[in-house]
């Protein structure tokens, strides 16, 4: 049997903690655990638990990343403003959000977060922007709305869709740091939509028009042109990534799921595995390979709820035990 130290041409290195940041096939021995250990690179995704929101909430926002999130907004009830920041383990309250609201817009990352519209008792035009510590006022919206999707940067956002009085919306602005302009209108009006990507790449998918649609958008940064449809229409789901390597998952059909997607560019792919819990109007960030997803409907079953994705084709340690 060939022998590990004639194939590597090293001896197996031991150590007292795991290695902050291991390479992909670097094997090492934790004299702490007792354990040998590898690091690999997985071959499906997998969701696994986070830690719980401090305030359990339904309908709210996100921004960021999967070890840096940003959650404000949403509904309790009553309307919440506030808003808590993620570190791969745990929530910390961060400053709450001048105007208490749900179905709110959100972009950027944690120390540069932006919210736009929503509703609190009204749709609202009003745009927030978050500097890691307080929010702050910025340019107000053409259309007050809710139910929108979100996009981009604190200085480089996108708003589409979502709900006015009576109105389904295809309506776009983007966003410069200080005012709202129009955008190429969506070509399918819907609400309750999820969104990723950036300004001049961003992607818009599910959502209702009247039923719920999986019809998928991407946007140039002046027109949106027909994508890949989704495997499992839905509305009031969640997204992260970028607009060629999207995560799509929970929403409500109905009813309420956790199926979850891969998009490419081209064509949404259903994973084998769905969020542990169910749920709808839930928010999301992150990337393909590390997203969250955390909050949702109901609440306050599901509203504290915190879920971390590790995508196909990560690095992850694993123990290697004796067959």
């Amino acid at each position: 049997m060939a022998e590990y130290i004639n194939i590597r041409g090293q001896n197996v290195e031991v150590v007292a903690s795991d290695p902050a940041n291991p390479t992909v096939g670097q094997i090492w021995y934790n004299s702490t655990s007792n354990t040998l250990k590898a690091n690999n690179v997985t071959t499906a995704g997998a969701w696994a638990t986070g830690g719980s929101l401090g305030t359990a909430r339904q309908q709210l926002a996100g921004a960021g990343t999967q070890t840096a999130g940003l959650a404000f907004g949403g509904e309790v009830p009553p309307d919440s403003a506030a808003t808590e920041e993620y570190n791969g383990s745990s929530w910390t309250t961060g400053g709450a959000l001048a105007t208490a609201r749900r179905r709110l817009g959100g972009a950027g990352t944690q120390t540069a977060g932006l919210a736009f519209g929503g509703k609190a008792g009204v749709g609202l035009a009003n745009t927030e922007e978050y500097n890691g510590t307080s929010w702050g006022p910025g340019g107000n919206m053409g259309t007050a709305r809710y139910a929108l999707a979100g996009a981009g940067t604190q200085t480089a956002g996108l708003g589409f869709g979502g709900y006015a009085p009576a109105v389904i919306l295809s309506v776009t602005e983007e966003y410069d740091g200080s005012t709202w302009s129009p955008g190429g209108n969506l070509g399918t009006a819907r609400n309750y939509l999820a969104g990723c990507g950036t300004q001049t790449a961003g992607l818009a998918f599910g959502g209702n028009t009247g039923s719920v649609t999986g019809a998928t958008e991407e946007y140039d940064g002046s027109t949106w042109t027909a994508g890949g449809t989704m495997n499992t229409a839905r509305r009031r789901l969640a997204g992260a990534g970028i607009q060629t390597a999207a995560l799509a998952f929970g929403g409500f059909i109905p009813p309420s799921t956790g199926a979850t997607e891969e998009y490419d560019g081209n064509t949404w792919t259903s994973s084998p595995v769905s969020l542990n819990t169910a749920r709808s109007y839930l928010a999301g960030c992150g990337t393909q390979t590390a997203g969250l997803g955390f909050g949702g409907s109901p609440v306050p079953t599901a509203g504290a709820l915190t879920e971390e994705w590790t995508g196909a084709g990560s690095p992850n340690t694993v123990t290697i035990t004796a067959s």
